[in-house]
Protein backbone atom coordinates (compact mmCIF):
# COMPACT_ATOMS: atom_id res chain seq x y z
CA UNK A 1 0.00 0.00 0.00
CA UNK A 2 1.36 3.00 -1.50
CA UNK A 3 2.62 5.60 2.12
CA UNK A 4 0.60 9.23 2.27
CA UNK A 5 2.46 12.36 1.60
CA UNK A 6 1.75 15.20 3.25
CA UNK A 7 3.31 17.49 0.82
CA UNK A 8 1.25 16.33 -2.20
CA UNK A 9 -2.07 16.60 -0.12
CA UNK A 10 -0.87 20.69 1.11
CA UNK A 11 0.21 20.82 -3.01
CA UNK A 12 -3.76 19.55 -3.93
CA UNK A 13 -4.82 22.27 -1.74
CA UNK A 14 -2.61 24.83 -3.56
CA UNK A 15 -3.96 23.84 -7.05
CA UNK A 16 -7.73 23.84 -5.56
CA UNK A 17 -6.91 27.89 -4.21
CA UNK A 18 -5.82 28.66 -7.42
CA UNK A 19 -8.49 27.53 -9.25
CA UNK A 20 -11.12 29.46 -7.24
CA UNK A 21 -9.68 32.72 -8.32
CA UNK A 22 -11.41 32.05 -12.30
CA UNK A 23 -9.39 33.95 -14.66
CA UNK A 24 -5.75 33.84 -15.21
CA UNK A 25 -3.70 33.16 -12.00
CA UNK A 26 -1.22 36.41 -11.73
CA UNK A 27 1.95 37.24 -9.14
CA UNK A 28 -0.82 39.12 -7.00
CA UNK A 29 -3.05 36.18 -6.92
CA UNK A 30 -2.42 35.53 -2.95
CA UNK A 31 -2.18 31.54 -3.19
CA UNK A 32 0.59 31.51 -5.73
CA UNK A 33 3.51 31.93 -3.46
CA UNK A 34 2.47 29.40 -0.83
CA UNK A 35 2.07 27.22 -4.31
CA UNK A 36 5.19 27.47 -5.49
CA UNK A 37 7.13 26.92 -2.24
CA UNK A 38 5.23 23.73 -2.03
CA UNK A 39 6.49 23.03 -5.37
CA UNK A 40 10.20 23.73 -5.15
CA UNK A 41 9.74 21.28 -1.58
CA UNK A 42 8.16 18.55 -3.48
CA UNK A 43 10.94 18.96 -6.03
CA UNK A 44 13.57 18.99 -3.43
CA UNK A 45 12.37 15.79 -0.98
CA UNK A 46 14.51 13.15 -1.34
CA UNK A 47 17.75 14.47 -3.11
CA UNK A 48 20.65 13.24 -3.07
CA UNK A 49 24.05 14.87 -2.32
CA UNK A 50 27.22 14.19 -3.68
CA UNK A 51 29.46 12.21 -1.20
CA UNK A 52 32.49 14.32 -2.68
CA UNK A 53 32.58 18.07 -3.89
CA UNK A 54 31.86 21.08 -2.47
CA UNK A 55 28.81 22.04 -4.94
CA UNK A 56 25.36 21.37 -3.50
CA UNK A 57 22.59 19.38 -5.53
CA UNK A 58 19.77 20.91 -6.39
CA UNK A 59 16.78 20.81 -8.39
CA UNK A 60 18.07 22.90 -11.25
CA UNK A 61 21.11 20.64 -11.72
CA UNK A 62 18.66 17.59 -13.20
CA UNK A 63 16.40 20.29 -15.28
CA UNK A 64 19.10 21.55 -17.49
CA UNK A 65 20.60 18.00 -18.22
CA UNK A 66 17.04 17.37 -19.57
CA UNK A 67 16.83 15.66 -22.87
CA UNK A 68 15.90 18.78 -26.00
CA UNK A 69 14.59 15.20 -27.98
CA UNK A 70 12.44 16.25 -31.39
CA UNK A 71 15.94 16.50 -32.95
CA UNK A 72 17.66 18.66 -31.67
CA UNK A 73 14.77 21.22 -33.06
CA UNK A 74 13.90 24.06 -30.38
CA UNK A 75 10.93 22.88 -28.35
CA UNK A 76 9.13 24.87 -25.30
CA UNK A 77 10.51 22.73 -22.57
CA UNK A 78 14.49 23.42 -24.47
CA UNK A 79 13.71 27.17 -24.61
CA UNK A 80 12.40 27.48 -21.28
CA UNK A 81 15.60 25.72 -19.71
CA UNK A 82 17.60 28.34 -22.13
CA UNK A 83 15.99 31.26 -21.23
CA UNK A 84 16.57 30.15 -17.44
CA UNK A 85 19.97 29.15 -17.41
CA UNK A 86 20.82 32.43 -19.43
CA UNK A 87 18.76 34.95 -16.82
CA UNK A 88 21.30 38.20 -16.07
CA UNK A 89 18.91 38.49 -12.68
CA UNK A 90 19.88 34.88 -11.21
CA UNK A 91 23.18 34.70 -9.91
CA UNK A 92 22.48 30.93 -8.42
CA UNK A 93 21.08 27.72 -8.39
CA UNK A 94 17.74 28.49 -6.82
CA UNK A 95 17.69 31.79 -8.68
CA UNK A 96 18.02 29.84 -11.95
CA UNK A 97 15.74 26.63 -10.53
CA UNK A 98 13.03 28.93 -9.36
CA UNK A 99 12.87 31.33 -12.58
CA UNK A 100 12.66 27.74 -14.53
CA UNK A 101 9.36 26.92 -12.41
CA UNK A 102 7.68 30.25 -13.18
CA UNK A 103 8.72 30.55 -17.16
CA UNK A 104 7.26 26.60 -16.88
CA UNK A 105 3.81 27.44 -15.75
CA UNK A 106 3.45 29.95 -18.12
CA UNK A 107 4.96 28.10 -20.92
CA UNK A 108 2.50 24.86 -19.47
CA UNK A 109 5.46 22.81 -19.73
CA UNK A 110 6.01 21.23 -15.75
CA UNK A 111 4.59 18.20 -16.75
CA UNK A 112 6.90 17.35 -19.33
CA UNK A 113 9.97 18.24 -17.50
CA UNK A 114 8.96 15.48 -15.00
CA UNK A 115 7.83 13.10 -17.59
CA UNK A 116 11.43 13.81 -19.11
CA UNK A 117 13.17 13.03 -15.50
CA UNK A 118 10.96 9.87 -14.92
CA UNK A 119 12.25 8.86 -19.12
CA UNK A 120 16.11 9.34 -18.27
CA UNK A 121 17.22 6.93 -15.62
CA UNK A 122 20.39 8.77 -15.08
CA UNK A 123 19.03 11.49 -14.10
CA UNK A 124 16.29 9.88 -11.60
CA UNK A 125 18.95 8.61 -9.57
CA UNK A 126 19.54 12.11 -8.64
CA UNK A 127 16.85 10.88 -5.84
CA UNK A 128 16.27 8.60 -3.15
CA UNK A 129 13.09 5.90 -4.29
CA UNK A 130 12.48 5.78 -0.06
CA UNK A 131 12.42 9.21 0.92
CA UNK A 132 11.61 11.56 -2.62
CA UNK A 133 8.53 11.86 -3.72
CA UNK A 134 9.78 11.97 -7.97
CA UNK A 135 11.89 8.93 -7.35
CA UNK A 136 9.05 7.19 -6.21
CA UNK A 137 6.81 5.12 -8.69
CA UNK A 138 3.67 5.27 -6.50
CA UNK A 139 3.92 8.92 -5.73
CA UNK A 140 5.16 10.34 -9.16
CA UNK A 141 1.97 9.09 -10.59
CA UNK A 142 -0.22 11.34 -8.50
CA UNK A 143 2.35 13.99 -8.86
CA UNK A 144 2.11 14.06 -12.37
CA UNK A 145 -2.38 14.07 -12.61
CA UNK A 146 -1.69 17.26 -9.96
CA UNK A 147 0.63 19.10 -12.85
CA UNK A 148 -1.70 18.45 -15.54
CA UNK A 149 -4.31 19.85 -14.09
CA UNK A 150 -2.07 22.52 -13.42
CA UNK A 151 -1.09 22.57 -17.09
CA UNK A 152 -5.05 23.34 -17.89
CA UNK A 153 -4.74 26.35 -15.77
CA UNK A 154 -3.64 29.89 -17.06
CA UNK A 155 -0.63 32.15 -15.87
CA UNK A 156 0.16 36.00 -16.27
CA UNK A 157 2.99 36.44 -14.36
CA UNK A 158 6.17 39.48 -15.20
CA UNK A 159 8.75 36.97 -15.90
CA UNK A 160 10.90 39.97 -15.91
CA UNK A 161 10.40 40.63 -11.97
CA UNK A 162 12.96 37.78 -11.14
CA UNK A 163 15.79 39.60 -9.07
CA UNK A 164 14.63 38.62 -6.16
CA UNK A 165 14.24 35.02 -6.50
CA UNK A 166 17.76 34.04 -5.54
CA UNK A 167 16.72 35.08 -1.72
CA UNK A 168 13.15 34.71 -1.63
CA UNK A 169 9.98 33.73 -3.60
CA UNK A 170 8.11 36.54 -2.33
CA UNK A 171 8.36 39.30 -5.27
CA UNK A 172 8.29 43.14 -5.16
CA UNK A 173 6.25 45.57 -6.62
CA UNK A 174 7.80 46.18 -10.16
CA UNK A 175 6.60 49.32 -12.53
CA UNK A 176 7.42 50.83 -15.94
CA UNK A 177 9.00 54.62 -15.80
CA UNK A 178 9.42 56.26 -19.23
CA UNK A 179 11.00 59.43 -19.50
CA UNK A 180 11.67 61.96 -22.15
CA UNK A 181 15.50 62.63 -23.45
CA UNK A 182 17.22 65.23 -20.46
CA UNK A 183 20.40 66.01 -19.28
CA UNK A 184 19.80 64.79 -15.88
CA UNK A 185 17.22 63.33 -14.48
CA UNK A 186 18.08 63.96 -11.01
CA UNK A 187 18.67 60.35 -9.12
CA UNK A 188 21.56 60.03 -6.58
CA UNK A 189 22.28 56.08 -6.57
CA UNK A 190 24.43 53.98 -4.39
CA UNK A 191 25.18 50.34 -5.13
CA UNK A 192 24.79 47.74 -2.32
CA UNK A 193 25.73 44.63 -3.24
CA UNK A 194 25.45 45.03 -6.67
CA UNK A 195 21.69 46.35 -6.75
CA UNK A 196 21.72 49.95 -7.56
CA UNK A 197 19.32 52.11 -5.04
CA UNK A 198 18.18 55.68 -5.30
CA UNK A 199 19.07 57.18 -2.37
CA UNK A 200 17.69 60.86 -3.35
CA UNK A 201 15.66 62.30 -5.65
CA UNK A 202 17.31 65.90 -6.13
CA UNK A 203 14.54 68.83 -6.38
CA UNK A 204 13.54 70.40 -9.20
CA UNK A 205 14.88 67.39 -10.97
CA UNK A 206 12.91 65.46 -14.05
CA UNK A 207 12.75 62.48 -11.99
CA UNK A 208 11.05 64.69 -9.51
CA UNK A 209 8.59 66.08 -11.88
CA UNK A 210 7.66 62.89 -13.21
CA UNK A 211 6.93 61.97 -9.18
CA UNK A 212 7.13 58.10 -10.18
CA UNK A 213 11.10 57.93 -8.59
CA UNK A 214 11.24 57.03 -4.63
CA UNK A 215 14.77 57.23 -2.41
CA UNK A 216 15.09 53.58 -1.74
CA UNK A 217 13.52 52.10 -4.90
CA UNK A 218 15.97 49.75 -7.05
CA UNK A 219 16.93 50.31 -10.60
CA UNK A 220 16.37 47.08 -12.02
CA UNK A 221 16.62 47.56 -15.95
CA UNK A 222 17.54 50.44 -17.85
CA UNK A 223 15.71 50.64 -21.43
CA UNK A 224 16.44 46.42 -21.79
CA UNK A 225 20.20 46.52 -19.94
CA UNK A 226 20.00 44.52 -16.31
CA UNK A 227 21.57 46.53 -13.68
CA UNK A 228 21.56 42.76 -11.72
CA UNK A 229 25.12 42.23 -10.36
CA UNK A 230 26.07 45.83 -11.51
CA UNK A 231 29.66 47.48 -11.02
CA UNK A 232 29.60 50.71 -9.44
CA UNK A 233 29.85 53.45 -12.36
CA UNK A 234 27.46 50.86 -14.23
CA UNK A 235 24.11 52.55 -14.62
CA UNK A 236 25.77 56.04 -15.40
CA UNK A 237 27.56 54.08 -17.99
CA UNK A 238 24.75 52.56 -19.62
CA UNK A 239 22.80 56.13 -19.65
CA UNK A 240 25.76 57.76 -21.03
CA UNK A 241 25.42 55.00 -24.16
CA UNK A 242 21.44 56.20 -24.32
CA UNK A 243 22.49 59.34 -24.18
CA UNK A 244 19.52 61.50 -26.23
CA UNK A 245 17.00 58.64 -26.47
CA UNK A 246 13.87 58.43 -24.57
CA UNK A 247 14.39 56.16 -21.41
CA UNK A 248 12.23 53.25 -20.01
CA UNK A 249 13.46 52.06 -16.41
CA UNK A 250 11.94 49.09 -14.51
CA UNK A 251 11.92 50.16 -10.97
CA UNK A 252 11.43 47.76 -7.98
CA UNK A 253 9.48 49.49 -5.21
CA UNK A 254 10.66 49.47 -1.38
CA UNK A 255 7.17 49.63 -0.36
CA UNK A 256 5.60 46.15 -0.79
CA UNK A 257 1.73 45.38 -1.66
CA UNK A 258 0.76 45.70 2.43
CA UNK A 259 2.25 48.86 2.26
CA UNK A 260 5.47 47.84 4.68
CA UNK A 261 8.97 47.21 3.61
CA UNK A 262 9.39 44.57 1.20
CA UNK A 263 11.05 42.01 3.73
CA UNK A 264 14.27 40.72 1.48
CA UNK A 265 15.29 44.41 1.23
CA UNK A 266 16.10 44.60 5.05
CA UNK A 267 19.36 43.03 4.69
CA UNK A 268 20.37 46.05 2.07
CA UNK A 269 19.01 48.38 3.98
CA UNK A 270 20.90 48.25 6.68
CA UNK A 271 23.64 48.34 4.92
CA UNK A 272 22.67 51.12 2.98
CA UNK A 273 22.15 53.25 6.46
CA UNK A 274 25.24 52.37 7.64
CA UNK A 275 26.98 54.07 4.55
CA UNK A 276 24.50 57.06 4.22
CA UNK A 277 23.48 57.55 8.22
CA UNK A 278 21.13 60.44 6.40
CA UNK A 279 19.34 58.34 3.96
CA UNK A 280 15.31 57.74 4.54
CA UNK A 281 13.15 56.32 2.72
CA UNK A 282 10.34 57.94 0.74
CA UNK A 283 7.17 57.52 1.43
CA UNK A 284 5.92 59.50 -2.07
CA UNK A 285 6.60 62.36 -4.05
CA UNK A 286 7.91 65.33 -2.29
CA UNK A 287 5.36 67.67 -4.38
CA UNK A 288 1.88 66.36 -5.31
CA UNK A 289 -0.53 68.76 -6.91
CA UNK A 290 -3.98 69.09 -5.18
CA UNK A 291 -6.96 67.24 -6.68
CA UNK A 292 -7.00 63.69 -6.46
CA UNK A 293 -4.59 60.94 -7.11
CA UNK A 294 -3.16 60.14 -10.76
CA UNK A 295 -3.91 56.65 -12.42
CA UNK A 296 -1.80 54.50 -13.21
CA UNK A 297 -1.07 52.94 -16.80
CA UNK A 298 2.32 51.14 -18.19
CA UNK A 299 4.09 52.86 -14.96
CA UNK A 300 3.21 55.96 -16.31
CA UNK A 301 1.30 58.48 -14.05
CA UNK A 302 -1.64 60.29 -15.74
CA UNK A 303 -2.87 63.53 -15.04
CA UNK A 304 -6.50 64.02 -14.28
CA UNK A 305 -7.78 67.15 -16.06
CA UNK A 306 -10.57 68.74 -17.11
CA UNK A 307 -11.06 69.59 -21.03
CA UNK A 308 -12.78 72.95 -21.98
CA UNK A 309 -13.45 72.92 -25.04
CA UNK A 310 -11.16 74.09 -28.77
CA UNK A 311 -11.51 76.78 -31.48
CA UNK A 312 -9.98 76.93 -34.63
CA UNK A 313 -7.38 79.53 -35.56
CA UNK A 314 -6.94 79.53 -39.15
CA UNK A 315 -3.63 79.13 -40.98
CA UNK A 316 -0.88 80.85 -38.46
CA UNK A 317 -0.32 78.31 -35.47
CA UNK A 318 2.62 80.42 -33.77
CA UNK A 319 2.36 81.97 -30.52
CA UNK A 320 0.50 84.82 -31.28
CA UNK A 321 -2.67 83.17 -31.36
CA UNK A 322 -2.94 81.87 -27.46
CA UNK A 323 -3.97 85.61 -26.75
CA UNK A 324 -6.73 85.52 -28.11
CA UNK A 325 -7.47 81.72 -28.49
CA UNK A 326 -8.06 80.71 -24.48
CA UNK A 327 -10.39 83.57 -24.21
CA UNK A 328 -12.55 82.39 -27.28
CA UNK A 329 -12.57 78.95 -25.80
CA UNK A 330 -13.94 79.99 -22.46
CA UNK A 331 -16.45 82.24 -23.44
CA UNK A 332 -18.57 79.56 -25.19
CA UNK A 333 -18.93 78.72 -21.52
CA UNK A 334 -19.66 74.79 -22.74
CA UNK A 335 -19.60 72.19 -19.98
CA UNK A 336 -15.90 70.95 -19.38
CA UNK A 337 -14.95 66.94 -20.00
CA UNK A 338 -13.17 64.83 -17.42
CA UNK A 339 -10.01 63.33 -18.92
CA UNK A 340 -6.75 61.66 -18.33
CA UNK A 341 -4.17 62.94 -20.02
CA UNK A 342 -0.68 60.97 -21.16
CA UNK A 343 2.76 62.96 -21.90
CA UNK A 344 4.72 60.29 -23.26
CA UNK A 345 8.07 60.64 -25.10
CA UNK A 346 6.69 60.77 -28.49
CA UNK A 347 3.40 61.90 -28.18
CA UNK A 348 0.33 63.38 -26.20
CA UNK A 349 -2.57 61.03 -25.45
CA UNK A 350 -6.15 62.66 -23.96
CA UNK A 351 -8.45 59.74 -22.65
CA UNK A 352 -11.87 59.75 -21.71
CA UNK A 353 -11.75 59.14 -17.57
CA UNK A 354 -14.76 57.16 -16.91
CA UNK A 355 -14.21 54.59 -19.58
CA UNK A 356 -10.24 55.05 -20.56
CA UNK A 357 -11.47 55.67 -24.63
CA UNK A 358 -8.88 56.98 -26.73
CA UNK A 359 -9.85 60.34 -27.54
CA UNK A 360 -7.13 61.77 -29.71
CA UNK A 361 -2.98 61.78 -29.75
CA UNK A 362 -0.95 64.16 -30.85
CA UNK A 363 2.63 63.69 -31.98
CA UNK A 364 4.92 66.49 -30.82
CA UNK A 365 5.73 67.62 -34.34
CA UNK A 366 2.11 68.27 -34.84
CA UNK A 367 2.24 70.79 -31.99
CA UNK A 368 3.47 74.02 -33.06
CA UNK A 369 3.32 75.69 -29.73
CA UNK A 370 1.94 75.34 -25.81
CA UNK A 371 1.49 78.15 -23.09
CA UNK A 372 -0.06 78.43 -19.74
CA UNK A 373 -2.29 81.81 -18.99
CA UNK A 374 -0.47 83.26 -15.96
CA UNK A 375 -4.07 85.39 -15.18
CA UNK A 376 -6.09 81.75 -14.84
CA UNK A 377 -2.95 79.98 -13.09
CA UNK A 378 -4.46 76.29 -13.66
CA UNK A 379 -5.06 77.03 -17.48
CA UNK A 380 -2.70 75.54 -20.21
CA UNK A 381 -3.19 75.28 -24.20
CA UNK A 382 -1.92 73.93 -26.91
CA UNK A 383 -2.04 74.33 -30.97
CA UNK A 384 -1.97 71.61 -33.05
CA UNK A 385 -2.27 71.03 -36.90
CA UNK A 386 -5.74 70.26 -37.78
CA UNK A 387 -4.25 68.55 -41.72
CA UNK A 388 -0.80 67.92 -41.54
CA UNK A 389 -0.96 65.27 -44.54
CA UNK A 390 -1.57 68.39 -46.43
CA UNK A 391 0.98 71.67 -45.75
CA UNK A 392 -0.26 73.32 -48.52
CA UNK A 393 -3.66 73.67 -46.85
CA UNK A 394 -2.88 73.23 -43.42
CA UNK A 395 -4.95 75.01 -40.28
CA UNK A 396 -4.66 74.49 -36.91
CA UNK A 397 -6.35 74.12 -33.56
CA UNK A 398 -6.17 75.32 -30.33
CA UNK A 399 -7.21 73.18 -27.60
CA UNK A 400 -7.58 74.39 -23.63
CA UNK A 401 -7.40 72.30 -20.58
CA UNK A 402 -7.32 72.63 -16.53
CA UNK A 403 -5.32 71.60 -14.64
CA UNK A 404 -5.84 70.79 -10.33
CA UNK A 405 -3.43 73.14 -9.45
CA UNK A 406 -1.11 75.91 -10.99
CA UNK A 407 2.14 73.69 -10.30
CA UNK A 408 0.62 70.71 -12.46
CA UNK A 409 0.00 72.91 -15.05
CA UNK A 410 3.31 74.18 -15.45
CA UNK A 411 4.93 70.44 -14.62
CA UNK A 412 2.56 69.82 -17.97
CA UNK A 413 3.98 72.60 -20.22
CA UNK A 414 7.54 71.75 -19.42
CA UNK A 415 7.39 68.05 -20.17
CA UNK A 416 5.55 69.22 -23.23
CA UNK A 417 8.56 71.84 -23.91
CA UNK A 418 11.22 69.15 -23.37
CA UNK A 419 9.20 67.24 -25.85
CA UNK A 420 11.14 69.08 -28.54
CA UNK A 421 8.22 71.93 -29.30
CA UNK A 422 7.78 75.41 -28.87
CA UNK A 423 6.57 76.61 -25.48
CA UNK A 424 4.74 79.75 -24.66
CA UNK A 425 3.68 81.56 -21.78
CA UNK A 426 0.41 83.70 -22.34
CA UNK A 427 0.33 86.74 -19.90
CA UNK A 428 -2.21 89.56 -21.08
CA UNK A 429 -1.13 91.39 -24.39
CA UNK A 430 2.57 89.87 -23.65
CA UNK A 431 4.43 86.32 -25.10
CA UNK A 432 7.06 84.84 -24.31
CA UNK A 433 8.54 82.15 -26.39
CA UNK A 434 10.58 79.22 -25.34
CA UNK A 435 12.13 77.02 -28.27
CA UNK A 436 13.08 73.28 -27.19
CA UNK A 437 16.75 72.65 -28.63
CA UNK A 438 16.88 70.15 -31.76
CA UNK A 439 13.57 70.69 -33.07
CA UNK A 440 13.29 68.79 -36.19
CA UNK A 441 9.24 68.50 -37.18
CA UNK A 442 8.05 68.74 -40.53
CA UNK A 443 7.11 72.69 -41.57
CA UNK A 444 3.56 71.90 -41.41
CA UNK A 445 3.93 71.97 -37.30
CA UNK A 446 5.21 75.86 -37.27
CA UNK A 447 3.68 78.66 -39.09
CA UNK A 448 2.37 79.52 -42.66
CA UNK A 449 5.13 81.68 -43.35
CA UNK A 450 7.75 79.60 -42.36
CA UNK A 451 6.00 76.69 -44.68
CA UNK A 452 5.81 79.09 -47.52
CA UNK A 453 9.71 80.22 -47.31
CA UNK A 454 11.03 76.10 -47.14
CA UNK A 455 8.32 75.27 -50.11
CA UNK A 456 10.17 78.38 -52.12
CA UNK A 457 13.66 77.19 -51.19
CA UNK A 458 12.88 73.67 -53.11
CA UNK A 459 11.25 75.40 -55.87
CA UNK A 460 14.60 77.59 -56.07
CA UNK A 461 16.27 74.80 -55.87
CA UNK A 462 14.86 72.83 -58.48
CA UNK A 463 15.14 75.79 -60.93
CA UNK A 464 18.90 75.79 -59.89
CA UNK A 465 19.51 72.36 -60.89
CA UNK A 466 17.88 72.33 -64.52
CA UNK A 467 20.09 75.57 -64.93
CA UNK A 468 22.77 73.09 -64.01
CA UNK A 469 21.21 70.05 -66.11
CA UNK A 470 20.65 72.54 -69.39
CA UNK A 471 24.54 73.86 -69.02
CA UNK A 472 26.10 70.58 -68.74
CA UNK A 473 23.64 69.65 -71.92
CA UNK A 474 24.85 72.54 -73.56
CA UNK A 475 28.73 71.45 -72.88
CA UNK A 476 28.53 68.16 -73.95
CA UNK A 477 26.57 69.56 -77.63
CA UNK A 478 29.32 71.62 -78.51
CA UNK A 479 31.94 69.25 -77.81
CA UNK A 480 30.05 66.97 -79.79
CA UNK A 481 30.30 69.48 -82.96
CA UNK A 482 33.87 70.13 -82.34
CA UNK A 483 34.78 66.64 -82.28
CA UNK A 484 32.90 65.77 -85.81
CA UNK A 485 33.86 68.63 -87.58
CA UNK A 486 37.83 68.51 -86.93
CA UNK A 487 37.04 64.52 -87.43
CA UNK A 488 36.05 65.62 -90.93
CA UNK A 489 38.40 68.56 -91.89
CA UNK A 490 41.19 65.93 -90.86
CA UNK A 491 40.01 62.87 -93.32
CA UNK A 492 38.98 65.58 -96.36
CA UNK A 493 42.74 66.72 -95.75
CA UNK A 494 44.16 62.65 -96.34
Amino acid sequence: MARKEPLLSALKGGVLRLREGGGPCTDASPPLTSFCQLLESILRKGLRQPAWGFRRRDYWHWVEQLPTGDGGRPTPLSVSIQKAGSCEKTRTVQGRGRYFLRLALQGKVLAAAVRGLAQTPRLLEFYDPVNSVLGNENLLEPFLSLLLVVTEMDFSLDLQNCSFLDESWLLPVCITYETVPCRALGMVLRYVDGRVFVTEVLPESQAEVDEVVLAGDILDEISGFSLRNAYSGQAGAVLQKLKGQPLIFRLLRWRWHDGGVYEPLLPYLKVLKEKEPQFQLQQGPRHRGEGEPRKLQGGRLLYNLQYLGQTGVGKCGGKEVLGWAIPAVLERHRAARDVLFDVMEAEVLVQEKTSSKLLCRYPYPTISCVGRCVDSSNLFAFCVAASPESPDGSTFDCLVFAASSEQECEEIVKRIGKGRVSVSRYHHSELVEYHASLYSGPPHARSSLISFLLRLLRQIDMVLWWVWFLRCALVFLVGVWFFVFFWFIFFKNC
